[in-house]
């Protein structure tokens, strides 16, 4: 049994303040010693870094479509092992969810897996009186879904706050908070949503701390959290990584390092776990600033983030450059690390694994793909199928080598990425909690090369390796 209290915080729209109140709500009660899991619905990357700074535990993703509805309940107990509350941060509108498939994904679909009460923050800027109407739609479409409170945000003052209450006396549908648009907190944005915290953690701690002060003045606390205390117990079991992977136990754990730092950001927790729990160490590494890979490693995950932003100061860093082209162990490389193993990046050198050249493109590439595997690779067997996404603002040419990492077979139909020896390396960011086998077979893969003493640091960096 999941035994937590929570709640779900969402919006009519996108824009209407769900980070504001959900990164705010998860300070403010840290602050308040109380241990807050957060979560975010949706296969973003960016909000989980802010909520892992307001509460100081992994910001964690539930995602319908990427993991299977059968796996948020036990995803969020698993994550909000000792928690007194978790906080699931909603996406676009509440009935918003994976395009032409229902509800799937939504943020409603996983409030009503999770049997959470949910929060509807609204923006009352340009309205008064029709916020009742507006609310009562949303509380009224799905049965099933129990809108349970309101926060009105960007408030224009006293009276206009005062009409809004009136209008909502009646909706059977309290009023929890009321923030006003007076107060702004910065939180800059580019091409890909707002700057994630790794690269402005200063300033990202003091606009948490300016959006816990926010929900203090403005939302009743108490009320919240007695909320979140009335959903009920959840049948699931807690997902477990280990009973996931179903891997054979390894002889000596290979080294598996993990890149991360400013250019790569892009990481569910979950992967860690799973290859943890498959046998490896997982080590991190800062291809920024690193200029050797840590010594030993036998595989490489490089995941998501801005090689875009930062294409200038990798291509600064040679030796790492160097060592990446000739190491020949297994590689697993998504997006950021795709365009990190290229040739070049906007002119940039970058590691020149692959025949391929990257540069930032004019249209954002957005969406959830299903994919199979059309070769083997150190990730999946051909023909393993499944579900990912895509979220990008460059584009590599060519898009897909000889042998590609996936088909593309829904929304529509092309190849993407390369299988190139050891390296399986795509623009599809997939949830390893959907696909734990991959993890498995990734680290099965490193251990045999562990067992020939061959990490980096032995005998593969004076090879050719993966090299194009």
């Amino acid at each position: 049994m999941i035994r937590v209290p929570r709640l779900v915080v969402a919006a009519p729209s996108s824009g209407s303040g769900k980070t504001t109140v959900a990164t705010g709500l998860m300070a403010a009660f840290a602050d308040r010693g109380l241990t807050v899991s957060p979560h975010k619905v949706g296969p973003d990357y960016i909000d989980p870094g802010y909520h892992a700074l307001a509460t100081g535990r992994p910001g964690r993703n539930l995602d319908a479509y990427l993991c299977g509805p059968e796996r948020i309940a036990p995803l969020l107990g698993h994550a909000a092992q000792g928690a007194d509350l978790a906080v699931v941060e909603g996406v676009m509108g509440l009935y918003d969810g994976a395009a032409g498939q229902g509800e799937l994904a939504s943020t409603a679909h996983v409030a009503k897996l999770l049997r959470a009460p949910v929060v509807l923050v609204v923006d009352a800027s340009s309205q008064s009186r029709s916020v009742a109407a507006l609310v009562h739609g949303f509380a009224s479409w799905d049965p099933q879904v129990r809108v349970a409170g309101v926060v009105l945000n960007k408030v224009g003052s006293d009276r206009h706050e005062e009409l809004l209450r009136e209008a909502l006396d009646g909706s059977g549908v309290p009023v929890l908070g009321a923030l006003r648009r007076t107060k702004v907190v910065r939180a800059p944005s580019r091409h890909l949503g707002l700057v994630p915290v790794a690269e402005r953690r200063a300033e990202a701690v003091e606009s948490v701390a300016a959006l816990a002060e926010r929900v203090r003045e403005g939302c009743d606390l108490e009320a919240l959290l007695a909320l979140a205390r009335q959903a009920p117990p959840l049948p699931e079991e807690l997902w477990d990584p280990a009973a996931e992977v179903g891997a054979e136990p390894v002889a000596r754990a290979p080294r598996v390092a993990l890149a991360g730092g400013e250019a790569f950001t892009f990481s569910y927790a979950e992967h860690a776990e799973l290859l943890r729990a498959a046998g490896a160490e997982v080590v991190g590494f800062d291809p920024l600033r690193d200029e050797a890979l840590p010594h030993g490693t036998a595989g490489l995950v490089i995941g998501g983030g801005f090689p875009e932003v930062y294409a200038p100061e990798l291509a600064e860093n040679r030796p790492l450059r160097q060592q990446i082209a000739a190491f020949e162990g297994p590689v697993a490389a998504e997006c950021a690390g795709l365009l990190y193993l290229a040739r070049e990046l906007d002119g940039k050198p970058m590691c020149g694994v692959l025949d391929a050249h990257g540069r930032m493109a004019e249209r954002l590439t957005l969406g959830y793909r299903e994919a199979v595997a059309v070769a083997d690779s150190v990730l999946a067997e051909t023909g393993t199928r499944v579900r990912g996404h895509e979220f990008h603002r460059t584009e590599l040419l060519p898009g897909a080598g000889q042998v590609p990492a996936w088909g593309l077979v829904r929304p529509e139909r092309r190849p993407d990425g390369f299988v190139q020896g050891n390296v399986h390396a795509s623009y599809l960011h997939v949830h390893w909690a959907a696909a734990p086998r991959m993890a498995a077979r990734f680290v099965a893969r490193c251990a045999a090369r562990w067992e020939t003493g061959n990490g980096a640091g032995g005998q593969a960096g004076d090879g050719a390796g993966n090299a194009a």
